[in-house]
């Protein structure tokens, strides 16, 4: 053993050991419990930053930590490959999605190798291989078979210059994120999931995740957001160009607000809706406004924020209680995706009506009062909108009436006029898959003049993406890739179409964590392996047994991800109904940006190590300049580390001069795993010296440790002995605490305390410093393996740490002969002292009185002394 802490030889020959005896490489194991545990897949973007190291380190102690314990433990890596990115990298650096992807896997690999993650690389998978997106294609003709999926047209943001569809974030100001095109809404066929009839069981299936951090369920409830309110209809007169009634002569609306319905003083309408469309053809002018709408959002959070503007049709609707005419308005606020298109409005108690009415001078009608409160039509008041407070007014027959008894009259008094019912509305909407882009699962249709879109056969699968298009942003190129889109039908064989859209990338890793139990599997989609490693059994609820990974993913990944799964289960593959039992939501890393802004605004981020900061007198930082040129720089915070403000740290940066134990104990260390943390230089130099002392305590103690008994049987104990044993196994009763609860910063904590206890033992029992150092190493395993690997190697433990015991706090080590006590005066600390267990009152207080530190601050007699057992005494002077 060198005397000489040296990190990279030594997690060199730790991890060529690894290597060599394929130690991570699990198999389906039924003498031992499993549990499988997961982080969320990466895209393979090319480079990891520290941020990578903590999420991966905290899976990674989580594996080794029940592996130890006798757990059949699965901790896989795969890569999000698909994707968006990839085809914006090609059109930069004129290459394939499919090279630029692969390099970067290769890349991210090799960063990720000097960690010494334990993964199990034997399952690795990529979502842009064809034996992973055969079985997204696969399943989506099963889905197609039973109807969960389903062709039909949709509403999009086109690009007319880049030829493909836009996601409502591509969308800048109205104009192509790349292109800088004025976007267009256009309706085109595009194939759905119907996520929609499985809304009540992934809602009610919420109260079951009791694992998952209250915030997601929150989220998810949100998402789905179920709405119990009345739909029901304006009649009007209002015919089309061929004479008919538009719509049957009926606008519906949905409300959950059916207690104001008396306060209607007009209704607002989608741009797409029918009566939009007709009022255009009657009154042209209107036509352009239309147009306009169409190249807003298509999300009620792009709603929320843009300005409310429209324009009236001078269409008239009947209110169906009142019989009075409503006047029809156009809003950009109004959605054709959600619900029937239109809205009834009430501005005295809807924050957005209010406002909308305001700015065009329209009728503000209250008819909810509150006691003691005072309606204004001037400004908006929270009560106005509150369901929960006051009672109708101005509303006839419902006058005097709580919300809920007035929404179950006015509901009873629609449907006795067959004008409308109570009705459960969803904001969850079914899932649109299509992408009008290249680098994604083809979607296996083919489109036969004289047969119509036919479904791939199942022997045909998978169609091959080809890997050798290079995009150039005038659309996706496998409209133009003659050998991919000219085919055969395979009901008639007559010259037909492949389908070019490709499926959203959320299909890709809806699932991927079920195929990592079958990665080899040519044969189905999941088989034996996800029945182990996921399949409920003996009662128990089936899932992942613990998901990793960012809050940012709460919502679709996860929904997706539960939405798949219930498919999966009502097509008879699998036997459980929820991905995942247990969810742990990571912090992220953040570090302090610089940057400076141009006249145009734009800004150039400098790296740390670019900036000298400036600090007071009390160290506080004041101000920045560049080192280039001395001028200053804008400090920018505290931010989650990010390529694009130069504020990441590169683990090989970290690795080459203290070594990856450092770099993953300093992240376990630098704050709770689900919060947030800063990057600190220190914090990193501060594990390093730690290691080094771990290390040098090993070599100090090689000979005595590698002489010493494996057991304390026979072996007179000193009062240090038991004082150090005490110490060890009380820290080590808290580490197994903080190890159940994933509170790994406090494991840290906590093994940094036994290296001290160690340090300052006096006795010379070889046997208990051989006890104690295994613990220790065991205890610090999980965060550094490769100094307690070695050390356990070099110190003759035997066997491998990896598959060793877990510690356990012995119950004799616990039992004290003699107890340490705190002495205060009037609450200040003056002492301790150390008495037996057994000790009454009276030695206590003579010994605390005793005492030097006390002798010294007390004057006289005592007034009062007060002992709490095991603890202190608290003298009263």
């Amino acid at each position: 053993m060198q005397e000489q802490y040296s990190p990279l030889s030594v997690e060199a020959a730790a991890q060529s050991h690894w290597d060599e005896t394929r130690a991570f490489e699990v198999t389906e194991d039924t003498s031992k419990p499993k549990y499988y545990a997961c982080s969320m897949l990466p895209y393979p973007s090319g480079k990891l930053h520290m941020g990578h190291v903590r999420n991966y380190t905290i899976n990674d102690m989580l594996a080794r930590h029940l592996r130890m314990k006798g757990f059949n433990v699965l901790m896989p890596m795969g890569w999000d490959a698909f994707g968006l990115p990839a085809e914006n990298a090609a059109i930069a650096y004129k290459k394939s999605p499919a090279e630029w992807t692969y390099a970067n896997i290769d890349d991210m690999k090799s960063q990720m190798k000097p960690l010494g993650l334990a993964f199990d690389w034997s399952r690795e998978i990529a979502t842009c291989d064809p034996d992973y997106y055969k079985w997204n294609q696969w399943f989506f003709l099963k889905m197609l078979e039973n109807g969960t999926a389903y062709k039909k047209t949709q509403i999009v943001n086109w690009d007319p210059v880049d030829q493909t569809v836009l996601a409502n974030e591509q969308v800048v100001d109205g104009r192509g994120w790349r292109s800088g095109a004025i976007v267009e809404k256009r309706e085109i066929p595009g194939y759905y999931f119907a996520i929609t009839k499985y809304a009540d069981e992934l809602l009610n299936d919420i109260d079951t995740l009791e694992g998952w951090p209250d915030m997601v369920r929150a989220m998810q409830r949100n998402w789905i957001g179920k709405s119990e309110g009345v739909r029901f209809a304006f009649n009007h007169d209002i015919q089309d160009a061929s004479g008919n009634l538009v719509q049957d002569g009926k606008l519906y609306v949905f409300t959950t607000r059916a207690d104001t319905i008396m306060g209607v003083t007009f209704c607002a309408v989608a741009a797409e809706h029918p009566l939009a469309t007709r009022a255009a053809e009657l009154k042209p002018e209107l036509a352009a406004f239309i147009e306009e709408c169409k190249k807003g959002g298509t999300t009620e959070a792009e709603l929320a924020t843009q300005e409310k503007v429209g324009v009236s049709t001078g269409l008239f609707v009947t209110h169906p209680l009142t019989g009075t005419q409503v006047e029809v308005w156009i809003g950009n606020y109004v959605l054709m995706g959600y619900g029937d298109g239109a809205v009834m409005a009430v501005p005295a108690h809807d924050e957005r009506d209010f406002a909308f009415a305001k700015k065009y001078n329209l009728a503000i009608k209250q008819v909810i009062a509150v006691e003691g409160e005072e309606f204004s039509t001037e400004a908006w008041a929270e009560w106005y909108g509150d369901k929960t407070r006051g009672v109708t007014v101005n509303s006839g027959k419902y006058d005097g009436l709580s919300y809920k008894a007035a929404v179950d009259a006015v509901a009873a008094d629609l449907a006795a006029k067959n004008a409308g019912e109570k009705k459960t509305t969803w904001r969850l909407r079914d899932w649109g898959i299509s992408r009008q882009r290249y680098w994604g699962t083809p979607i296996p249709i083919i489109h036969c003049d004289c047969c119509g879109d036919v479904p791939v056969p199942y022997d045909q699968l998978p169609v091959v993406l080809p890997t050798d298009c290079i995009p150039d942003g005038s659309g996706n190129p496998l409209k133009h890739r003659e050998d991919f889109l000219n085919v055969d039908c395979p009901k008639c064989g007559a010259p037909a179409k492949r389908e070019t859209d490709t499926m959203d990338t959320f299909v890709d890793s809806s699932w991927y964590f079920m195929r990592y139990c079958d990665p080899k599997n040519s044969d189905a989609m999941v088989g034996d392996g996800t029945a182990y490693w996921m399949g409920a059994a003996n009662n128990a609820a089936g899932g992942m047994d613990q998901y990793i990974g960012g809050i940012e993913h709460a919502v679709l990944h996860l929904l997706y991800a539960r939405f798949w799964t219930k498919a999966m289960r009502d097509a008879g593959l699998i036997n459980f109904g929820e991905p995942f039992k247990n969810l742990f939501t990571q912090g992220m890393l953040l570090r302090d940006c610089y940057y400076r802004e141009d006249a145009s605004g734009k800004k150039r981020w400098f790296y740390p190590a670019e900036v000298q900061v400036q600090h007071d007198d009390k160290g506080r930082p004041i101000a920045a300049i560049a080192v280039e040129d001395g001028q200053p720089v804008i400090m920018g915070g505290i931010e989650k580390m990010s390529k694009s403000k130069n504020n990441v740290v590169e683990p090989k940066d970290i690795i080459e001069k203290f070594g990856a134990d450092t770099a993953r104990l300093f992240t376990m260390f630098a704050g709770p795993p689900e919060q947030s943390a800063a990057w600190s230089d220190s914090g990193v130099e501060g594990a390093y010296r730690y290691l080094r002392r771990l290390w040098t305590y090993g070599f100090k103690n090689l000979d005595a440790i590698k002489a010493a008994a494996n057991t304390l049987d026979g072996i007179e104990l000193s009062k240090d002995d038991k004082a150090l044993r005490f110490e060890v196994h009380n820290t080590l009763k808290q580490i197994n605490l903080d190890y159940e609860r994933l509170q790994y910063n406090t494991v840290v904590s906590g093994v940094m305390k036994l290296l001290n206890a160690l340090e300052g033992y006096k006795g010379e029992n070889s046997a208990v410093i051989r006890e104690c150092f295994g613990i220790l190493l065991r205890a610090i395993y999980p965060a550094a393996p490769h100094i307690a690997h070695t050390l356990w190697n070099e110190l003759s433990y035997g066997g491998e740490i990896a598959t060793a015991a877990w510690p356990e706090p012995a119950s004799d080590a616990l039992v004290q002969d003699e107890v340490k006590l705190m002495v205060q005066i009037n609450g200040k600390l003056r002492g301790e002292i150390h008495v037996s267990k057994d000790a009454s009152k009276e030695a206590i207080e003579a010994a605390a009185l005793e005492d030097e530190g006390v002798k010294k601050h007390l004057e006289g007699t005592p007034k009062k002394v007060i002992i709490v057992p095991g603890r202190l005494v608290n003298i009263v002077a």
